[in-house]
């Protein structure tokens, strides 16, 4: 049966971040939230089915990873990306973000430096900088509408006596870049002869559009020589992202047991029995709704495109090859990042993203979520396009 991306689903007084804190975050309830990364679709029907069959025995202790969990995400990236993974690479891991700390505190001291390629994801900031680590920002470059590395930056940002680590966000968020084989292969080569750790964010590898390029695992080009960890999760995938649990695929004992012996620390326990029942369940029986779900936002992705070229000339858009996220480019209403946010909120009743928070070369742009029914998205582009009208036409 055809999957149902078009109702609506109400998700208000459900303690969700997206809708509840929208009086926290906008001043006002009154807005549409089109902005933290999480979709407004039910989870694969096969995750509830699995959540309430945990849920029917009544005691919710402390629980194991068992070896099917392991075994459905070796499955999984086998058969959607080629990449064979031995059981022994995998530590569970309490998230993506908190695996981004750790990373920093297990491969630089307090101080050194991690490379990040903005405009990125805030907590790549922020975990650099809670942890006492520096940033090194390698930004990212806009070539005739479309992203792309500066590599010969990144060169020269590994080449600093501080540099220890690289974060790559790959897919990359906010951009959408679905990243060649020749670009990661050249950070790769950068890494190697520059000494430095790469962590890979991959939480978003399985959201590319079909008529895009294919992703390709960072772990598929890299060699026995090249000290990498990918960060994995099917908490984007299956819109699951409140259950918490990832995956860090480290194939070098030492760096695995960095990794672990930073969560050891922290006493960061990740085994939540409805965690390990989601985790399994998505990657064993979700993939024909994601087939569905990449197509329904390919369709949100162009039409909101196509609008923006037909009817809105004052927002560009870098058209994303992967994410269920838009980077859209506001600067030529000329506003301030504050007002930016607030002419979106207050004039059009729109909260998205502002584009300031992934880095200081996001001023003047917004990021829009399109993981939500189409009309909401016509909706809210309406709501916009009158707002841009009344104010600047």
């Amino acid at each position: 049966m055809p999957i149902d991306f078009d109702t609506l689903v109400i998700r208000e007084q459900t303690c969700s971040v997206k809708f509840d804190a929208r009086r926290a975050v906008f001043g006002t309830e009154d807005v549409m939230p089109l902005w933290v990364a999480d979709m407004d679709f039910p989870a694969p029907e096969a995750v509830t089915r699995a959540l309430e069959a945990r849920a029917r025995h009544p005691i919710y202790g402390y629980s194991l990873f068992p070896d099917s969990l392991y075994q459905s995400m070796m499955d999984w990236f086998r058969d959607r990306h080629g990449w064979s993974i031995e059981r022994d690479w995998i530590l569970m891991a309490p998230g993506v973000v908190p695996s981004l700390h750790a990373a920093c505190m297990a491969f630089a001291e307090p101080g050194e430096g991690v490379i990040i390629q903005s405009p990125v994801y805030p907590p790549f900031f922020s975990a650099i900088r809670q942890t006492g680590r520096t940033v090194i920002e390698n930004p990212l470059d806009c070539v005739d509408g479309r992203y792309q590395m500066n590599l010969e930056h990144l060169e020269q940002c590994a080449a600093r006596d501080d540099a220890r680590l690289l974060v790559l966000c790959s897919p990359h968020n906010p951009v959408g870049r679905v990243w060649s084989d020749e670009e990661l292969r050249a950070v790769l080569d950068i890494a190697r002869r520059h000494g430095l750790v790469v962590l890979s964010d991959e939480i978003h590898c399985d959201l590319v559009y079909p008529d895009k390029p294919v992703h390709c695992v960072l772990d598929r080009l890299a060699g026995p020589e090249d000290a990498l960890v990918t960060a994995v999760a099917p908490s984007k995938t299956f819109n699951m992202p409140g259950l918490g649990l990832s995956a860090l695929v480290i194939s070098d004992p030492d760096r695995r047991q960095a990794m672990k012996t930073v969560f050891d620390s922290l006493h960061m326990l990740q085994c939540n029995p409805f965690s390990i029942a989601g985790f399994e369940a998505g990657y064993r029986f979700g993939g024909p709704w994601l087939d569905e779900l990449m197509a329904y936002l390919q369709q949100n992705r162009d039409y909101v495109a196509d609008y923006l070229t037909q009817r809105l000339p004052e927002i560009t858009l870098s058209v994303p090859e992967g994410t269920y996220l838009l980077w859209l480019d506001c600067r030529v209403l000329a506003l301030g990042d504050k007002d930016l946010k607030q002419f979106f909120v207050r004039d059009a009743g729109v909260g998205m993203n502002p584009g300031l928070t992934f880095g200081d070369c996001g001023s003047g742009f917004m990021r829009m979520n399109i993981g939500c029914p189409r009309a909401v998205l016509e909706q809210a582009l309406e709501r916009i396009e009158a707002a841009i009208v009344r104010r600047f036409r």
